[in-house]
């Protein structure tokens, strides 16, 4: 499967950006810490308030992604129940059309574990309609195995977020939930510092709204799972085995 993602996305690599040093300052100034990742990218950790959050730059870890992609992710204590997904609609109709070829006209009959979940999840999930998706209908499609969870998670200022966001409408954008973790990945080519200021407020602004929901229906919180505070150092290659 992943070898027919990657053939379906392929191009030209561009160069690794090696323009960081307005980054550090940056991270500094703002009491996030910095590490540079030998040959990779960077990892930066902040916090919103009392959360914890992880922002990743480096090497695409996603076949629909080329050359380096930013990541986002926070430890938010929710349900391993909850599966959520929004991405741009470029990206969905281009991973739609990926699950088709390789499981109608091809040979496989289902879906493995290689495949990213977002993928897995467009065949697994109901998406909102466009009604439901309002103002963000044109740009971009969301699902969720909790699609009250969903749409709730929407209605603040989330939405507002996304419609500001400058971004070209190619340029693959996913934001996501599951295993309790928020996550944001899209294509960054070159990490500058005013790129890396608008996804972390836009993934702020989601974080926000993820815990305003849980916070709203103990439904969608898991009581065994708490916020983690990232003590270890295993990022970001962890990432890779999930």
């Amino acid at each position: 499967m992943l070898d027919g993602l990657k053939r379906l996305f392929s191009g030209n690599r561009p160069v690794p950006a090696t323009g960081w040093e307005g980054i550090a300052p940056w991270a500094a100034s703002r009491q996030y810490a910095f590490r540079g990742v030998q040959d990779e990218g960077f990892v930066i950790d902040g916090r919103l308030g009392v959360m914890p959050w992880r922002l990743e730059w480096g090497p695409s870890q996603r076949p629909y992604i080329h050359g380096h992609e930013l990541r986002l992710r926070a430890e938010l204590g929710l349900s391993p129940d909850l599966h959520l997904v929004l991405m741009n609609r470029e990206l969905q109709e281009a991973l739609e059309k990926a699950v088709f070829d390789q499981y109608v006209e091809g040979v496989q009959t289902r879906i493995d574990n290689q495949t990213p979940p977002e993928m897995r999840w467009l065949v697994m999930f109901p998406k909102l309609s466009g009604s439901e998706m309002g103002p963000l209908r044109e740009r971009y499609m969301a699902l969720s195995s909790m699609k009250s969870w969903l749409t709730r998670w929407l209605e603040g200022s989330l939405t507002q977020a996304l419609l500001a966001l400058r971004v070209e409408a190619s340029v693959p954008t996913v934001l996501m939930i599951g295993r309790g973790r928020l996550m944001l990945r899209t294509a960054l080519d070159e990490p500058e510092v005013g790129a890396l200021q608008t996804w972390l407020r836009l993934f702020e602004h989601a974080m926000r709204e993820a815990r305003r929901v849980a916070d709203e229906g103990a439904a969608s919180i898991s009581p065994s799972t708490q916020p983690s505070l990232w003590t270890g150092s295993a990022l970001p290659g962890d990432e890779r085995k999930k």
